[in-house]
This record gives C-alpha cells, structure tokens and sequence, in this order.
C-alpha cells in the first residue's frame, strides 16, 4: 500500500499587510480589490484553502495511525505463533515423558510380576512341602504356572535387550509382543482355566484350622517384604496381569504421536492384546461347560430317584419323545457330517485303546505265571552234566535279572500310560453323550422365533458344546493316536531289548552245551526234532497223569442209592436218571442242595421260564430246580452183569462176588489170584476192559478218593486202569482158571 504524500502549498501566497502606512493600507485595498471582486469571493476562496489544508492534515494522521496499529498486530501474531510453538514443544516433551513412564511401567511391572511368581513357586511351594506331612493336592495349586513364568521370563528378555531411551525401543516392545502372542496365549488360558480348582482347594485347606495357619506362618516367612496371608494372593496375579496388557498398552499408545514411526505397530500390539484376552475368555467359558458335563457321578438308585422332579421327568419325556420321532422317520434328525466322522473315529480309537490294554495286562499276567514256576529250584538228580547246569544258570539269570527288568519296564513305559489315555477318554465320551442329550433339546426350540431365557441358556449350551467338540475332539483324537503308534514302538524296542538280552545270556553259555559246534542249518533242524519228541513225550505224560487222577465218572451204589435208583427208575424211566458231577449248592427259592453223586429224576427239562440251564428234577421226595450243567446221565454200571460162560469153577466151588479189602489181600496173597468174574467194557481212557475170568493184577484196591469200590488193575497186555471192585473174585492159585500172580 503506498504511503500517501504531504500536500504541496498552492501557487499563490497570501499578502501579509503592513501597519505603518495607510497608503500601504490604501494599495492593499486596491489590490484586494483587484484580486477578489468581492468579498463574498474572498470568503469563499480561505473557506476552500482551510478546509483542504484540513483534510489534507487529517489524511497524513490516520495512514500513521494504520501503520502503527498494523505494526503491533504483526508483532502480537509473531508473539502468539512464537508462544504457540513453545506450548507445542512442551506439549511433545510432556507426552514423550509419559510415554517413557508408561513404557517403563510396563517394563517394571513385568519384572516385578515375575519376581513374585518366583517367590511364590520356589520359595513358598518348597517350604510348604517341609510340612509334615505336606498338604494334600499342593503341586495342584502351582499347576501350569510354570509355563507362564517361562513366557513372562521370555518377553522381559526381549524387552531388556534395549533401553527405553531408544527411539527405537518402542517399536522393538511390540515386535515382542506379537512374536510371542501365541505362547502367551497357550500358557494363560490353560492357567486361567484351572484357576478355578486352585481356589477350591484353598478352601479345602481353609477348612483345617492348624494346616491353614502353618500355611499362613511359611507365606509370611517366606516373603515378609509382602503382607500376603493366602497363596491365591500370588496366584491370582496371572489372572490380573494378562488383563492389564491392554490397558498398559493403550496408555503408551495414548502418549505416542500418530507421526511415530511405531505408532501403527503399536496399535496393532493393543488390539492383538485385547484379541487374546477374548480367546482367553472364550476358552474359559468353554472349560468350564466341559468341566461340568464330562464328571462322571456314581449315584446310588435312592440319589437318582431323590433327583426326579417335575421338570426333569418333562425333560427326560421331550427327549425321548424326539428320539422316537427321529427313529420313526416322523421328523428328521439334525446332521453334523464333520461331527459325526469325528465321533465316529473316536470311538474306532477307544475301541482300539481298550483292547490294547487288555491285551498288555493278559500278557503281563501270563508272564507272571511264567515268573511264578521255578523249575530251576528243583533237584533233578542229574548233577554232573553241563547241560542241565547251563540251563540252571540261564532260568536263574531269566527269572532274578532279565524277565523281572522287562516286566518293570512294560509296566512303566506301556501299562501305566495305556491307564492315563483310558481315564481320559471319559470325558470325551460323556460330552458327546451330553451333547446328544442338547441337541434334542436344541432340535425342539430352534424353529422359535422368540426365546425365553433358559431357552436361550440351551441353545448357547448345545452351541458352545459343539463348537467345543468340533475344535478340541480333532486334536484328542490326533493326539491319541500319536500315543498309541509311540507305545507300540515302545513295545517293539522293549521287545528287542528283551532279545538281545536273552541272546547275550545265551551266548555266554552255548560253548559249554553239547550241540554248540553244529552249523547253523545242522543245529535248528536236531533242536526241531528234538522239541518235537519232547512235545510227544510231554503229550503222553500229561495224558497219563490225567487219567490217573481222574476219578470214575460213575461210582457203584450204595444199598441206599439203589433203592432209590429203583424208586426213581419206576416213576422216571430210566432213561431221565441222572447223576450229580459237582457238588451242587442252591442259591435261590425251589433250588435244590445236592451231594456229588447223588442220584436224581428229570421231570422237566426247562424251567418255568423256558430256561433249558435249570432242570427240575426229583431226588426222591425233595423237588426243585438243578443246573443241566452239572448233571450226568447214569450208567448203570453196578448192576449185576448177566453170567459170563467162560467162567469154570474149580472143584465145583461157586464164584465169590464180593468187594474185597487190603488185609483179605494179604491174607489170601499166597495161595488165591484175582480174576475177573464179568465181562466189562472201558468207558474211557481211565479204565480198562476185561473179559470174564481173565486174570488181573490189582495194583491199588482203591481210586484216588479213597473210593474202595473201584480198584485200579493190570489187565492182559499190560494195560492200566479202574475196574468195579465187584467185578473181580479172588480164586485158590492152580484152578482151571489159570493162574496169574496177584502182585
């Protein structure tokens, strides 16, 4: 803008008059005259001359008036943009020390978070198990909380590797953070989820005065620096840190320019926090409906009928009602495909996991029988030879050393872990039975349009439960899997080590056996014929001493038992005759009690029930039931055998049929010999055919019971075995009959 200019003064001056001389003053008047006309001109020309120098005068003030206030305004902007800039200045300052605070708070709480963990999980924990004795449960309490010291440990070491002077501190905080998210994640939900059963046992211990103040006494001597007088004091403090992370970082992010490099790093960290705590949240919430339905309870019938009510009955009624629904075809039936091929393969494993363990513990049980026989213990008179003393050493060896190292070891490293993953299957089993039991309730109300409130309790029970289910059953069932392919490899390298143990042991003594120097083809085909003759000779021995000590299936009457096998003979017939095996002892109302070889009659061979195991039967008055299983039919091998032709009597003496006794044996040994007075025919391996007046030699005139009424005979060609006493008569030695010694 340009500065206006001062007037210039006019081209005329104004005459100034004398006062000495009035013909000056004379000339003046004539000269004014001349100039002005009149005077009324005049006064009009000084009106114009005043009034411009006037406004000329006053034109010069007011531009230096504007200059001026112009001047002091530029100054107070520059004034107030220089305080503006000192404000913002100090504003920065301020906010990047509350940043570092906060970012030191962070940091400092951390550390002191861990020091109290630290505190309470060596210090506390090993002075409480000092007590005597310990409490119960205690390693319970500090469950998984050393996974979370690990992390906590882990992020204060990334976070200590800078200073938080360092502009780039910030940025290296959250890269932190987020690089280990996940293992925070993992270590605090498994925490938090068991959080609940830490405070249940503290109560329990509440509950007994002198083990809670011993337990009050040990935190207060362990940590005085700290008033704590419960251990939920530091184990509550994962619960609390891991929902302060947000707030720590949302204060930083508060103080922090949005211009910062890290400022968009940082607010992700803030939002990946406040994430974890959701999922954490989340996985809780699940844990605890899991929780409450996978415990199983061992109610009594009183329990059960004590729990039914009116609702429970509707309840149980809706179920079934829908269940029948979904049988019939009235309405279908919600389809999970993914669930349902989850259940599916869990139950393929649990099928396989049960039958593996009872395979180990058969196995087991056999070798502890195997463990049990010492056949090394016995003296079998064959001192001297090597090889009997080789195989003495090496049983040894197999019974105190080698077999018991493996027992331990299947044990431990297959049996017990075959135990853990059988309890475990049952909670799986009881969710995906309780999640039926939800989805028929879910089934009746999803086609509502408005839900109450326990409604909607249901329906977020069964969604929870599912979705549960959905993402925790894939990864049991995987992990179930990897433990039975790794026990079985644990069983072939158990095995293998077992071999190898053995072929050592038996190594050490194959120079001093005498096949020891055969070649490998030479030696397996003489150790093959020769298992296979002991096998027969094992065979034939076993068989031997079987029908030595089994007795008769049929023993000879009594005069007793006769007369009651002619009563029953006449009211049965004597095809329904049988004979009682095993002692029989009746359990129930109309059973009967009856004696090893007590006679009986059928009368039906089903009971009132049509049950073909129970026989009702008649013991000769008494009537009741008996098990078919132990009954026999009777022979009737007591009976009198018709006369035999071949028998002649010597001296036309008669045969004498009688059941002798040892001293008439021995009275008589000299100058009588057995013979057979009838014809009998062997009924099995234990006895031996005869024909009548063959001659015999009585080995034992008795069976193995002390039974006197079957004798055990040599009959011709050397054969063995039990014979009626009543069938045999003792005749003088040089009869027609021939003769036979009778010892």
């Amino acid at each position: 803008m340009e500065v206006p200019r001062r007037p210039q003064p006019s081209s005329f001056t104004l005459p100034l008059p004398k006062p000495s001389s009035s013909s000056s003053a004379t000339m003046k008047e004539k000269d004014r005259d001349e100039t002005f006309s009149s005077e009324e001109d005049a006064n009009v020309f000084l009106d114009e001359t005043n009034t411009s120098t006037h406004v000329r005068l006053s034109s010069q003030d007011s531009f230096s008036d504007e200059g001026k206030k112009k001047n002091t305004e530029e100054e107070e902007e520059e004034e107030k943009m220089k305080k503006t800039l000192e404000e913002e200045a100090a504003d920065k300052e301020r906010a990047a020390q509350r940043q570092l605070l906060a970012v030191e708070e962070l940091v400092q709480s951390e550390r002191n978070y861990l020091r109290l963990l630290q505190v309470s999980t060596v210090t506390i924990r090993s002075n409480l198990n000092k007590l005597q004795p310990p409490p119960a449960g205690l390693d319970n309490m500090f469950l998984f909380i050393e996974e979370v010291m690990d992390v906590s440990s882990r992020l204060l070491g990334l976070m200590d590797q800078k200073k938080p002077e360092d502009p780039l501190y910030l940025q290296s905080l959250c890269e932190s953070f987020l690089s280990l998210s996940a293992d925070i994640e993992a270590s605090y939900k498994e925490y938090l989820s068991n959080y609940s059963n830490v405070t249940v046992l503290e109560n329990s211990y509440k509950q007994k005065e002198m083990l809670w103040d011993d337990i009050v006494r040990v935190i207060k001597a362990s940590a005085p620096e700290v008033n704590a007088t419960s251990l939920t004091f530091f184990l509550v403090m994962p619960v609390q840190r891991i929902a302060r992370y947000p707030l720590l970082l949302q204060t930083i992010q508060k103080h922090t320019d949005r211009q910062h490099p890290a400022y968009a790093l940082l607010e992700h960290t803030a939002h990946t926090s406040i994430a974890l705590n959701c999922r954490i949240n989340e996985y809780k919430r699940f844990r605890e409906v899991a929780d409450k339905y996978k415990k199983t309870e061992t109610l009594s019938m009183k329990d059960k009928m004590n729990r039914l009510n009116t609702h429970s009955i509707a309840k149980k009624t809706a179920r079934l009602s829908q269940q029948i629904k979904h049988e019939t075809g009235i309405k279908p039936k919600l389809v999970d495909e993914e669930f349902d091929a989850l259940e599916g393969f869990f139950y393929v494993l649990e099928h396989g996991i049960l039958q593996l363990l009872e395979n180990v513990e058969t196995y087991l049980l056999h070798l502890q029988g195997f463990l049990s026989c010492r056949t090394e213990d016995f003296d079998l008179d064959l001192d001297g030879e090597k090889a009997p003393i080789c195989y003495k050493e090496i049983s040894t060896a197999l019974r105190q050393w080698i077999l018991p190292t493996f027992e331990k070891r299947m044990r431990k490293m297959i049996l017990l872990p075959l135990l853990s993953l059988k309890d475990l299957l049952l909670g799986p089993r009881n969710l995906i039975r309780k999640r039926l039991d939800k989805l028929l309730d879910y089934e009746m109300i999803e086609t509502k349009t408005t839900l109450s409130y326990e409604e909607q309790g249901v329906v977020n029970t069964y969604r929870t439960m599912n979705t549960l289910l959905l993402s925790e059953l894939p990864q049991f069932n995987s992990l179930a899997l990897q433990l039975i392919w790794s026990l079985l490899g644990s069983f072939s390298c158990v095995q293998k080590d077992l071999a190898s143990d053995m072929e050592t042991l038996f190594l050490s003594f194959a120079q001093q056996l005498p096949k020891s120097s055969l070649s490998p083809s030479a030696f397996w085909e003489w150790a093959e014929v020769a298992v296979l003759d002991e096998a027969r000779k094992l065979e034939t021995l076993c068989r031997s001493v079987e029908e030595t000590l089994n007795a008769p299936s049929s023993q000879p009457l009594s005069p007793s038992s006769q007369q009651r096998l002619q009563q029953l003979t006449e009211r049965h017939g004597s095809e329904k005759i049988f004979q009682v095996s095993v002692c029989v002892v009746g359990g129930r109302d109309l059973d009967l009690s009856l004696a090893r070889g007590e006679l009986v009659g059928v009368i039906s061979w089903a009971d009132t029930r049509g049950d073909k195991r129970r026989w009702l039967v008649d013991a000769g008055g008494r009537r009741g039931y008996a098990p078919s299983s132990k009954l026999i039919r009777y022979h009737q091998a007591s009976e009198a055998p018709p006369p035999s032709p071949h028998l002649t009597l010597p001296d036309g003496g008669a045969i004498r049929r009688h059941s002798y006794t040892p001293e008439s044996l021995r009275l008589t040994v000299h100058s009588f010999q057995v013979l057979a007075a009838y014809d009998f025919t062997a009924r099995g391996n234990h006895e031996v055919s005869m024909r009548a007046g063959e001659a015999v030699r009585v080995l034992e005139a008795k069976d193995k019971r002390g039974n006197p009424e079957w004798s055990l005979v040599e009959a011709g060609g050397g054969k063995r075995g039990y014979v009626p006493s009543n069938y045999l008569t003792m005749m003088p030695i040089g009869g027609s009959a021939g003769s036979h010694p009778l010892f």
